[in-house]
């Protein structure tokens, strides 16, 4: 298979009727890792919303697990797209989402707003530091993909193009990033996790790094002084070195897709393991329009 013969199979697929196969090519063979970039980015975004990190703080999830509640994020994720948004299991992990969820008050433009991070993200990481630019039809997936989920656990007002997700993002943050003491506290934990991954001695040096790719308004929202513009040139040319490098690769065979490799589940996990324990005795209820 030579490096573009996905890219030019996807560019002849229907993404109204393909968005699914779309998406999974793009996250498990085409970008797995700059994919799992961009969703962490994505999080980080929630977190200068003063709404959004004051509940992720009472709740302590990041503070004491982590790692396992970044897991079960990417992994939920993927038990939503395996087989099928609309299959058994992508229900099933729809369900499980919205009973974790539902413990909490959270006002529907949150809801639109932390999904449109996860479109917006991994597409602005891919176009900047990925081998290649995204195409129309993977913007258009990634977008289709977004208002499924939507449509599953009854967020409304969500857009279906990748157009109108970054108009969403761009305003919402334009009315409500401001920094809080609740945003500083959820972006370090969420720094000690990213940086866990790494050797002791380089953990100051990937969180510098980190913040080095992220914009003022964001930094400004979590309470991180700007890096210093050599530090971001840095960040920013290696990561395009990178990019050029994998171009070089050739194209991830599909025998091997690209799969997150969860440090919280060595042994393997059920969907009732993903989430916070308590979620397991609230009801499961049906997914709307489901019991009609």
């Amino acid at each position: 298979m030579g490096r573009y013969t996905r890219l030019r199979t996807i560019r002849r697929m229907d993404p109204e009727r393909d968005f699914e196969q779309i998406f999974r090519w793009l996250i498990q063979y085409e970008f797995p890792w700059d994919y799992t970039q961009g969703v962490s980015i994505a999080f980080l975004r929630d977190y200068g919303v003063p709404r959004i990190s004051q509940l992720l703080d009472r709740t302590q999830e990041f503070e004491r697990n982590g790692q396992k509640r970044y897991d079960d994020t990417v992994l939920l994720g993927y038990e939503l797209a395996a087989d099928g948004l609309d299959s058994d299991r992508g229900r099933a992990a729809a369900r499980h989402l919205n009973r974790i969820h539902g413990k909490y008050r959270i006002p529907n433009e949150d809801y639109r707003y932390v999904l449109a991070t996860t479109v917006v993200g991994p597409k602005r990481w891919i176009d900047r530091y990925g081998w290649r630019p995204l195409c129309a039809n993977e913007n258009a997936a990634l977008a289709l993909v977004g208002h499924k989920l939507a449509t599953l656990m009854g967020i409304e007002g969500a857009p279906r193009t990748m157009a109108g997700y970054e108009r969403l993002l761009d305003a919402y943050e334009a009315e409500m990033f401001a920094y809080h003491p609740a945003n500083h506290r959820v972006a370090n934990a969420t720094f000690r996790v990213m940086a866990s991954w790494y050797p002791a001695a380089l953990r100051p040096a990937v969180a510098r790094f980190s913040l080095a790719l992220l914009d003022e308004p964001l930094l400004t929202a979590l309470g991180f002084p700007p890096q210093p513009p050599w530090l971001q040139a840095l960040a920013h040319r290696t990561l395009r070195a990178r990019a050029a490098l994998v171009r070089l690769l050739p194209a991830r065979p599909a025998s091997r897709p690209g799969l997150h490799r969860p440090r919280s589940y060595p042994f393997g996990y059920t969907l009732d393991d993903l989430g916070p324990a308590w979620a397991q005795h609230r009801p499961l209820l049906p997914l709307p329009r489901e019991d009609a």
